[in-house]
């Protein structure tokens, strides 16, 4: 008789793909942030340059200790990882709330801006890295990397046949 294995008691071994993913969404939202506060400031001067830089700062914190929650809990148990995932999704809104409202009377903060770019990160981040994650068992976490053009194997460049 097949048993069906206990959510209470069964852990996720292996890589912590999530790190890998949040790590490459932090990575490749950094060359992006300067274009986005240049915006800012042209719209909103100094002042908006800054309400963005801040907001880009939240976002990446939230995605990394999204990450992080998932990494830790999953060497626990899955329902453990269940939990905080419905916990851990209440209290990062919270901290993202707290995080604004902590600042939102300074006089550097332009509210536009900082709203925009809270959104617009958040959302722009999550489906540019749907290009780069992979859906597989097989590859789980990103997409492995190919040959790129210009090198042997790549396209662009054909190998010498070795028969």
């Amino acid at each position: 008789m097949n048993q069906q294995p206990n959510l209470l008691t069964t852990r996720v071994e292996g890589p912590a793909v999530e790190q890998q993913i949040a790590w490459d969404m932090i990575r490749r939202a950094l060359p992006v942030a300067p274009v986005l506060m240049a915006l800012a400031a042209v719209i909103w001067g100094l002042n908006g340059a800054l309400s963005s830089g801040y907001a880009i700062v939240v976002v990446l914190a939230n995605f990394a200790l999204s990450a992080t929650i998932l990494t830790v809990t999953a060497r626990i148990s899955l329902a453990v990882m269940m939990a905080a995932v419905m916990a851990g999704y209440l209290v990062r809104l919270v901290l993202v709330t707290i995080a604004v409202l902590a600042v939102i009377h300074q006089s550097w903060v332009a509210v536009v801006p900082l709203a925009l770019t809270l959104m617009i990160t958040h959302l722009g981040l999550l489906f540019w890295e749907t290009r780069y994650v992979s859906a597989t068992l097989a590859h789980p976490g990103l997409k492995p990397r190919g040959p790129r053009p210009g090198r042997p194997g790549g396209p662009g460049r054909k190998v010498a046949d070795p028969t």
